[in-house]
């Protein structure tokens, strides 16, 4: 049956968390990945403390960024040929030793403090990649999998809200030291309770073919990446563009009601984004989506009074969710067989690298032209992502072949929602245009 018909119309956020595994997977994850939203805040927070200056903060968030945005890809391949449990378990402890060695050590020798904030990004676990490569095989249904993906995108905005108020209570309650640690245990245990569960450990890649390159070999996902690395630079340019803006009204806390109004509109637009079925390519619904995007971030620009500004803010977040679930289903569609977990780490390392530039960038224009050009640079970051995703749609428009020996139950990589065949069958391998070729599975296992 067509994913447009019955499926369209039962599959909700409810239907998707009640399926087995499925809450404790999204959880799990969402916990285990709480060193890093939180490690940039927990690193300056702790160096401060510490009574280092801010420039060695800053450089230790740095390095921690640096060593995330190499690590992710390289243990994602590892994922995709060793399997979950053994690199996401023990790449969690070793990150977590890294930060419990700052927090011992301190910063009273600097080769160490930078060595430690290293081998933690390093080895940060790609659960991120991780998970959406089991929804497939957990979820049993096309439709639910880009609803995950929608749940998944409006998760992180909650984390990534949540998980530095967390650190600042932890800070409050005990110390900067303490907080270290006990988000990292958190992270090893979130990290332990999905490996520990049945699909993760019963999960296996689809066959690969030996290629240095790994998913980058694929046209579509660097068209992808490319994109996204320029919606990073319009989210960092606005972390830069937020503290101008605060500092400008003389009210420090302006910064975080921006950031969260931002966030709140990412919720709300993944959470509407996601509750209805969409017909057609991804590959064209996610460039307007991010034209959408664009026009969002443009009147930031704007800087008006605070009131005006929120509601500006809140704006530019709404298609951010819903861009980033559609570029799930993207990645998923392009990345060669056997690559999806280390394809997915590509984009959140993309992703970071592009956020990183946009602070670099974004700071040098408040102090050379002020802060409403700061902000120009988000609705230039954005117009630059549709641009890419413009120029190179034909590549986009042409997913990596499918047809990959799959398990029952996995989701076809290749089809459009309305050319959906139930999952379970494997009776088809599916061409380039979408076409069930007899004799092989119907989809990649993901």
């Amino acid at each position: 049956m067509g994913a447009g018909g019955a499926g369209a119309g039962r599959t909700g956020y409810g239907d998707v968390l009640r399926m087995p595994y499925a809450a404790r997977l999204l959880g799990g994850t969402l916990v285990g990945r709480l060193p890093h939203a939180t490690g940039p805040v927990a690193v300056v927070l702790f160096t401060r403390a510490e009574g280092g200056s801010y420039s060695l903060a800053g450089a230790l968030a740095a390095v921690y960024g640096v060593a995330t945005a190499v690590g992710q890809p390289l243990l994602g391949r590892a994922v995709d040929l060793k399997g979950q449990p053994r690199v996401q378990l023990p790449a969690a402890v070793v990150s977590a030793l890294g930060m419990v060695l700052l927090a011992v050590a301190g910063i009273g020798s600097l080769p160490v403090a930078f060595g430690a904030v290293a081998v933690a990004g390093l080895f940060t676990p790609p659960l991120e990649g991780g998970l959406r490569a089991l929804w497939p095989s957990v979820l049993r249904d096309e439709e639910r999998v880009h609803r995950a993906y929608a749940l998944d995108a409006v998760a992180q905005e909650v984390m990534f809200t949540v998980g530095p108020l967390l650190v600042t209570l932890l800070v409050s309650l005990r110390s900067e030291a303490a907080a270290l640690v006990v988000i990292n245990v958190l992270g090893v245990l979130g990290a332990l309770a999905v490996v520990s569960s049945e699909p993760s450990r019963t999960w296996r890649s689809a066959p690969r073919e030996a290629h240095w390159l790994g998913a980058l070999r694929s046209p579509g996902l660097l068209a992808l990446f490319g994109a996204f690395f320029f919606v990073g630079l319009a989210l960092g340019s606005i972390t830069v563009a937020g503290v101008a803006y605060a500092d400008d009204h003389g009210r420090d806390e302006i910064y975080g009601w921006l950031l969260a109004a931002l966030s709140f509109g990412a919720l709300v637009g993944g959470v509407v984004y996601g509750a209805r079925h969409w017909p057609g390519a991804p590959e064209t619904r996610l460039r307007a989506i991010t034209a959408l995007l664009a026009l969002g971030y443009l009147p930031l620009a704007l800087t008006p009074g605070f009131v005006p500004m929120l509601g500006l803010a809140a704006l530019s977040g709404v298609f951010l969710a819903p861009a980033l679930a559609c570029s799930f289903v993207v990645v998923d569609r392009h990345a060669p067989a056997g690559t999806v977990t280390e394809a997915f780490s590509w984009l959140v390392t993309t992703f970071g690298v592009g956020a990183a530039a946009g602070t670099a960038v974004a700071g040098p224009v408040v102090e050379g032209a002020g802060t409403a050009w700061s902000f120009s640079v988000a609705g230039a970051a954005g117009l630059a992502a549709l641009l890419v995703l413009t120029a190179t749609s034909r590549v986009l428009a042409v997913p990596a072949g499918a047809g990959h020996p799959v398990r029952s139950g996995s989701v076809p990589a290749a089809s459009e929602p309305d050319d959906f065949a139930d999952p379970g069958f494997g009776s088809g391998e599916n061409d380039r245009n979408g076409a069930a070729q007899p004799g092989f599975s119907s989809g990649r296992e993901a």
